[in-house]
């Protein structure tokens, strides 16, 4: 019966939702080619708003420790831009006065290789990030045009970080001398870097023979591993794959190490473990290791690492990179990911790999497992760190529930840079089909933090034995196409998310005095956790706030910032933590910020920061408040809520409209509007009956054509639609009155 099962499983097709996705992001493609250079970010917005500065594009996109480098930016809303703002001290820019929109960049050279979140700073307040990528041992060079043909292929040299930008309609060429038995990588950095380059490579002899090409090795990113076959000449041709232009790269052309993965990909915090590192270029003490492909055999080096003692204590995940070639669009992956990335001790060494770090024991999967009756038994809690050494691997587990009850399975692949999308399925011990786990995650309007990593719960009874089969959805197989099984009894958990997502595209957290803005709350409970979870700041800023915010069994809810009305500029990071409770014991978690990266044709991307920023600025048009900012009110019942308007510019006049911001579902309050000079409106507020009791807290959206000009002194003041949320609602809800 398992070999039956077994070749079932082997038949089963890629799903559906394979091919769908293909054609959407061609669609994407061919639009972003009707568009033309400008890419999707010069699509008008959906809505007109107050300015809000962005920054779209940064030239160029790295530089080394050491340097100094000049940076050009690109976006919307540039007035009087005062300096850059970097996630690390150690890098530092000036503007140039002489020159618009540049700015002078120190990098000291003690700055970790890495990338590293980089902000506008101006009279709109503060943007969107966009990544700077920092380098050890490598040598800027600009791209020179032209080098679009063979005979003007710029000439660079090995170990050189070449910053360029794609020609429409065009290819950009590099030529360069090398050796006979070296071993280069080819790395062009774009969507890694937040530039929407698609970038295609390859690499030619001198009389134009293709030797190697590439395309979406990581994320979008193309990458060509090329031992040398003779002394001479080679040509490195880089272009769009719809041949777009005006986007920038950063390609680099090495003999340094480069890690290509790590294994195990899980850790337990605290506890040393010899990582047996593969890459290329390691040193004389690598040994060769079988890839299981055609490619280029790989080397790996046994590195001892101690993952950091309170990271799993804390649900922590910390990086040097940031994790943005999880997918071929960046995605929130890691946003459910409790660890750390790691690199080599050698700064000039490239790449880094992300780890799991767990409190349980880690154990190696063992080959052979390919069949059922071959299963490898494990004791639970599991945390097996494995691996598809080759195409049509499979890997079965066996295990005995200690107890009756509900099991959590996880599988860690793509949230560890795995090259796998797998798939979970659990069969009792008469071989019957209990559950079948895949995708999960959510998407809510920015953050996307939907991922091909099965997770689930399945019943499982006491002293029986079931299997579990682990293996990729396209049976693929290789170094990189590694993963983590987890299968443990219930441990109640989240993870707590916050995104800036009212604009369109990519935009910063700017409060002006007096008003508001929001962020979206996103939450992903863990093994049936389903408690309140509070949000809230510390060491705010004189004159800014947020208040504590209850999250209330959802996946969802809303976080608003406001400013006094003479709150002093500011602009900076600020800090939240979530707390929840379980079992009298009390969880304590970072809240992790996300920013959008691209809206390509629908398509949203989004990716970790470092650091939450907000910038306080000039005066808002209209405030929201409530005549009590907490409520009580009985499951069942409602509440007539008394929302006041101040008018704080003298030239608002028109209607001010009100809708519930992203309410839970068992809350309605119908829209409304403030109506000529009207400064009070009163709000019924549906609470359903069967309501849990506990804290709520809400907003609501108002929007109102404002008579707006950047120019204070411009007589004509075309209307703008200001969308501001109100100052929160705390709403306890009590438990219904008993039936008489």
């Amino acid at each position: 019966m398992w070999s039956t099962l077994k070749s079932e499983y082997l038949r089963q097709s890629p799903p559906l939702f394979a091919a769908p996705l293909a054609i959407v992001r061609s669609i994407a493609i061919i639009l972003a080619a009707i568009i033309g250079p400008a890419g999707f970010a010069s699509l008008p917005a959906a809505r007109a708003e107050l300015p809000s500065i962005r920054l779209d594009r940064l030239t160029p996109l790295g530089g080394a420790a050491g340097s100094t480098v000049e940076v050009e930016v690109a976006g919307a809303d540039l007035e009087q831009l005062s300096t850059l703002l970097f996630d690390h001290p150690g890098l530092t820019a000036e503007p140039l006065a002489d020159k618009e929109r540049r700015f002078q960049v120190r990098i000291a050279a003690d700055v970790p290789p890495g990338t590293y979140d980089v902000r506008l700073v101006g009279r709109w307040g503060v943007s969107n990030p966009r990544l700077f990528a920092v380098t050890h041992g490598l040598r800027d060079v600009a791209e020179s045009e032209p080098n679009n043909v063979a005979a003007e292929a710029q000439r660079v040299e090995i170990n050189a970080a070449i910053n360029g930008q794609s020609d429409g309609n065009n290819v950009d060429l590099y030529s360069f001398v090398a050796r006979a038995g070296q071993r280069l990588v080819v790395d062009c950095q774009a969507g890694r870097l937040d530039s929407p380059l698609d970038a295609t490579m390859s690499l030619e002899a001198a009389d134009g023979r293709l030797l190697a090409s590439s395309s979406d090795y990581r994320g979008r990113d193309p990458l060509i591993d090329f031992l040398v076959p003779a002394d001479g000449e080679y040509r490195i041709r880089v272009h769009d794959l719809s041949y777009r232009g005006g986007f920038p790269y950063r390609l680099l052309v090495t003999d340094q190490p480069h890690l290509e993965t790590v294994y195990p990909a899980a850790v337990t915090s605290g506890r040393q473990v010899d990582l047996n590192v593969v890459g290329r270029n390691l040193g004389a003490d690598s040994t060769p290791f079988d890839a299981g492909s055609s490619d280029l055999p790989l080397q790996q080096l046994r590195v001892p690492f101690t993952a950091p003692a309170d990271t799993a204590s804390l649900g922590l995940f910390t990086f040097h990179e940031h994790p943005t070639d999880h997918s071929v669009l960046p995605t929130a992956a890691t946003c459910t990911l409790t660890g750390c990335q790691w690199r080599l001790p050698d700064p000039a060494a490239l790449g880094a790999q992300t780890l799991l770090v767990t409190s349980d024991p880690v154990h190696l999967e063992a080959e052979p497992n390919d069949q059922p009756p071959q299963a490898q038994a494990v004791s639970l809690p599991a945390v097996v760190a494995g691996r598809f050494d080759r195409p049509r691997d499979a890997d079965w587990f066996e295990l005995e529930a200690p107890e009756n009850g509900q099991y959590a399975l996880e599988v860690y692949c793509e949230r560890i840079r795995g090259g796998a999308d797998p798939y979970l399925v659990v069969v009792d011990d008469q071989g019957n089909r209990l559950n079948e786990l895949d995708d999960f995650g959510h998407r809510i309007n920015a953050f996307d933090g939907h991922l091909r990593d099965p997770v689930g719960m399945v019943n499982l009874s006491a002293g029986r034995k079931y299997r579990v089969l682990v293996q990729d959805r396209y049976r693929r197989g290789g170094a990189g196409y590694q993963y983590v099984l987890s299968v443990r009894q219930p441990v109640p958990d989240f993870y707590a998310a916050v995104i800036h997502s009212q604009n369109p595209g990519p935009g910063g957290t700017t409060v002006w005095r007096g008003g508001a803005v929001y962020l979206d709350v996103v939450i992903h409970q863990r093994d049936g956790f389903n408690g309140p979870i509070t949000l809230t700041a510390e060491d705010l800023p004189a004159g800014l706030h947020i208040a504590p915010t209850v999250v209330n069994n959802n996946s969802r809810g809303t976080l608003v910032v406001w400013a006094d009305d003479e709150a002093p500029e500011f602009t900076g990071p600020i800090r939240l933590v979530a707390t929840g409770e379980h079992n009298g014991q009390v969880i304590r978690r970072e809240v992790r910020g996300y920013t959008r990266v691209w809206n390509d044709a629908g398509m949203n991307s989004s990716r970790p920061t470092r650091e939450l920023v907000v910038a306080v600025r000039d005066s808002s048009p209209y405030r929201l408040e409530w005549t009590q900012a907490e409520v009580e009110v009985r499951a069942g019942g409602s509440l007539d809520l008394q929302l006041n308007l101040h008018r704080r510019w003298p030239d608002l006049t028109a209607d001010v409209t009100i809708q519930p911001l992203a309410f839970p579902g068992n809350f309605q309050l119908s829209n409304a509007s403030f109506s000529g000079g009207q400064r009070q409106l009163h709000l019924p507020l549906q609470v359903q009956a069967g309501t849990r009791p506990g804290l709520y807290t809400l907003a609501v959206l108002g929007q109102a054509q404002v008579p707006f000009h950047k120019d204070a002194a411009a007589t004509e003041r075309p209307n703008t639609l200001v969308s501001l949320p109100s100052r929160p609602l705390t709403v306890r809800v009590l438990a219904a009155e008993p039936s008489p």
